[in-house]
């Protein structure tokens, strides 16, 4: 049909005139309320986007005299954290004279990682600034 035509068409029912597929030969065009299509495109992509979920990055304090069992804990913590998709920040913060102990520090928290079991993987390696050593972890896919 002439496009005059349809616009007169769209026009008598109080709606727009869109041009579906600009490439056909002839070109498509549908009769519809835009603002309600808008509307529509919005809250689909808007479902969308609440369905996906973002990986956090959760984070999880060691310290220089940490015990046995409270190392056990935070091993359980990292593991949930992996099990919900989300990546772990392992942190350790020495004050004082427990800056001198770095080495120790250090070796705590590689058993740490060792204790996670195969399925980690290290994101950046362990880098201290100051008294902070801190570790970015994930789980392998």
């Amino acid at each position: 049909m002439p496009t005059s035509h349809a616009l007169d068409l769209a026009r008598d029912q109080e709606l727009d005139l869109v041009e579906v597929n600009p490439v056909a030969r002839p070109p498509i065009c549908k009769i519809i309320n835009w603002g309600s299509y808008l509307y529509q495109q919005e809250k689909a992509e808007r479902k969308q986007k609440a369905k996906q979920k973002s990986a956090e990055v959760k984070g999880l304090r060691l310290s220089l005299k940490i015990g046995t069992h409270d190392l056990e804990l935070r091993k359980n913590q990292a593991l949930k954290f992996f099990e919900q998709g989300d990546r772990v920040k392992v942190e350790m913060i020495l004050r004082g004279r427990e800056r001198a102990r770095m080495d120790l520090a250090k070796k705590i928290i590689s058993d740490f990682i060792a204790s996670l079991g195969d399925g980690v993987m290290v994101d950046s390696p362990i880098s201290a600034m100051g008294g902070r050593l801190t570790v970015l972890l994930r789980q392998k896919k």
